[in-house]
């Protein structure tokens, strides 16, 4: 029977985790089973004693999972850091969110705005404090669709049927998801690049094929993938 590796992972790096699997299995002979979601989510399931011997989170949070001696104390590997922008469905024609007027102007003129969860995702805790910025939290407010994670937003986007709905996630997840199509990055002073790493769990079961698996993403062969996903390294 063939063992498995259980990787906990934010949804930025869902893309190229997932094309790294098969090469993983290959190499190794060894099953990846992977979950997906914001990384407070992921966070809470790994407190909560799911099976994880390896966790892909931003990296301030795996630094101070790292404190508290819930991930292993040694310094997380880096896959590198991805912006925060917006999306619109493909073959729409993208708005302008080149400046914070243009941004305002698209956002309000949008019948829907796909985002993900606003309390346990960075990508949603971030826009709903540029939403607030822009002072157009409350004038959208009934038209804000909200999501467990980014790719679930970003699939919904992708399903629904108006010329006017628009998201927002991490670039990576618009990157990975048909569908839809990346209207641009945040712009300044909204702008945002987080940093993700990938790090061992204390309890982890397989930590030498963890330890294989981080090699295996965050090297430097993979860097083409992960800048093809949207990953800046």
């Amino acid at each position: 029977m063939a063992i498995t590796l259980h990787l906990l992972c934010a949804g930025a790096a869902k893309g190229v985790v997932e094309a790294l699997a098969e090469r993983f299995t290959a190499e190794t002979g060894a099953l990846l089973a992977a979950t997906f979601g914001a990384v407070g989510a992921m966070r809470d399931a790994l407190l909560a004693g799911a099976p994880c011997d390896l966790l892909v989170t931003t990296e301030p949070m795996a630094d101070a999972l790292a404190a508290s001696g819930t991930l292993r104390d040694q310094r997380c590997a880096v896959l590198g850091r991805v912006a925060t922008g917006m999306a619109v469905r493909a073959g729409q024609a993208a708005p302008d969110v080149s400046t914070p007027v243009a941004l305002r102007v698209a956002l309000l003129a949008a019948d829907a705005v796909y985002h993900p969860d606003a309390v346990r995702s960075t990508a949603g805790i971030h826009f709903a404090g540029v939403l607030r910025q822009l002072g157009i939290a409350d004038a959208l407010s009934a038209r804000l669709q909200s999501f467990p994670n980014g790719a679930a937003a970003m699939r919904e986007l992708a399903a629904s049927t108006s010329l006017r709905n628009i998201g927002c996630t991490q670039v990576s997840e618009i990157l990975y998801t048909p569908g839809v199509a990346l209207a641009g990055v945040l712009p300044a002073p909204f702008e945002l690049a987080t940093s993700y790493a990938a790090a061992i769990a204390t309890h982890a079961a397989e930590p030498e094929l963890a330890q294989r698996f981080i090699a295996l993403l965050t090297g430097d062969p993979a860097q083409p993938l992960r800048r093809a996903g949207g990953f800046e390294c």
